[in-house]
């Protein structure tokens, strides 16, 4: 079973949450966004390289021409290998554990793998600060249901998947 919705980030791009189920224990969300566009990719390097031969009609001097070519080359290598994300998933595995990957626009991928024992809920927290995105994925630690004397019982979290957030009973031991 797979469903895919479509929301808007806050510059007014597409992001595609595609979520699907392979069995009742497994379970992978996948949230894309375009990849780079060449137009944003051309007016950036013009502007730079336009900059840059403004200040060689000042000075004369032609490192400030080849300055300006490394710069915007490094610069992108930079922003494709270690800024750009095009594609994070989440796939959850019940009896096994989590695995979280992020694809970057330069084609690396990292991946972490969290064992269920480790888990007790798994809450994932997309929220918008201003006019950037943060990213807020953190796991609850397992926690013995006895609650130590003199304290109130903690609330649980269920199951409540949502466009926005997703909370779902990883693991629990009696």
């Amino acid at each position: 079973m797979e469903e895919e919705m479509s929301f808007s980030d806050i510059y007014g791009g597409r992001l595609a949450l595609q979520r699907r189920c392979y069995s009742p224990s497994c379970r992978e969300f996948c949230l894309s966004c375009p990849r780079l566009s060449l137009r944003s990719l051309t007016a950036v390097t013009c502007t730079v390289w336009l900059v840059a031969y403004g200040l060689f009609a000042l000075c004369e001097n032609s490192m400030i021409l080849s300055a300006a070519i490394f710069i915007t080359l490094f610069g992108l290598l930079a922003y494709l290998h270690f800024v750009k994300i095009d594609q994070e998933t989440l796939l959850i595995i019940d009896s096994l554990g989590i695995q979280m990957t992020s694809s970057y626009a330069s084609g690396k991928e990292s991946t972490t793998f969290i064992e269920m024992g480790d888990v007790k809920d798994i809450i994932i927290n997309e929220a918008i600060y201003m006019l950037e995105r943060g990213r807020q994925s953190d796991r609850l630690p397992h926690v013995p249901d006895r609650d130590p004397p003199g304290m109130p019982t903690r609330g649980r979290c269920s199951a409540h998947p949502g466009p926005h957030s997703v909370a779902t009973r990883a693991h629990s031991s009696a």
